[in-house]
């Protein structure tokens, strides 16, 4: 397939492909406005070869709409160049270990995140990938009995709930962004917040395709309605069904890649990696409409 200067390659999924032929950081309007739409068809874009900046970066999220935060780190290395400890004392690695669990972003957050843009500068050996589900694939591919009991379900989303599974009491920290996301323990206090809980749908329509999506992960508990047994049991049932083959795909990392995923559409996970070599991720969060993305109250 080849639109504008941009080729692209699916993967053999439900969703997610390789673009080539094009530098981000150089992008004309009209091969962005190619490469938009493309998006919103796969979910997920993968660029080899980039090396973008900070600067460059940004700017280059700043073309799918306003940020929610500009740049963060997302990485076991301190500003001194040694490694994080791993030892449940240092709040950013428990929050790249809580991660690990399948979710969206900012769900939690009175406006859910649209999307992300994520950039690799330095890779472990091992380990490390980055995990993406498609949950308009998996909504689809629900049996009508279980799409139907869920259709109007609502459920709460914390990040002090999420990260309680992990054995992390988060720290209050930036609730609107604006942080200085470089600065080495800001990330780990974003999203703790003292504001109402929000409440999400389990299904979703797209704001843009109208596709209907599951809208679940790790962040979500105590479906109303439900006892507290009752839901993580039909949360944990949604996660598991929806996060198999051909719905899922693990990244491999190779430093100087780039991706860009539909955090409407997709759920994404991190992957554990050897915690005594370095990893440098670098991640731009795009901001959700607060008229399609907004968190319930009731």
């Amino acid at each position: 397939m080849k639109k504008s200067d941009l080729v692209v390659k699916p993967l053999d999924l439900s969703f997610g492909a390789h673009v080539h032929g094009i530098k981000l950081a150089e992008i004309s309007d009209t091969d962005f406005s190619d490469l938009y739409q493309i998006w919103l068809q796969y979910g997920l874009l993968i660029f080899t070869d980039q090396w973008l900046t900070r600067t460059e970066q940004i700017k280059f999220a700043k073309r799918f709409g306003a940020l929610e935060f500009e740049i963060a780190a997302l990485s076991n290395v301190l500003e001194d160049g040694t490694l994080r400890p791993d030892n449940d004392t240092d709040e950013v690695i428990q929050v790249l270990k809580g991660n690990m669990g399948w979710h969206h972003d900012s769900t939690y957050m009175p406006v859910q995140a649209k999307g992300a843009v994520f950039s690799a500068e330095e890779v472990p050996s091992s380990g490390g990938a980055t995990g993406f589900a498609d949950m308009r694939a998996a909504y689809n591919a629900l049996d009508d009995q279980l799409r139907q009991k869920i259709e109007n379900l609502r459920a709460h989303h914390s990040l002090y709930h999420s990260q309680q599974k992990v054995g992390h009491k988060g720290t209050r920290g930036s609730h609107q962004g604006g942080f200085d996301a470089q600065k080495e323990d800001t990330y780990a206090g974003y999203g703790f917040h003292d504001g109402p809980v929000s409440i999400r749908p389990l299904v979703k329509a797209h704001p843009e395709t109208g596709e209907k999506n599951l809208l679940i992960g790790r962040h979500a508990y105590n479906v109303i309605g439900m006892s507290s047994a009752e839901s993580e049991l039909l949360l944990q049932q949604l996660v598991d069904f929806s996060c198999q083959h051909p719905r899922i795909y693990h990244h491999e990392w190779k430093p100087g890649e780039t991706v860009v995923w539909d955090n409407r559409r997709l759920m994404h996970q991190a992957t554990p990696w050897p915690m005594n070599e370095r990893r440098v991720m670098w991640h731009s969060r795009i901001a959700g409409s607060p008229q399609s993305e907004l968190a319930l109250t009731k």
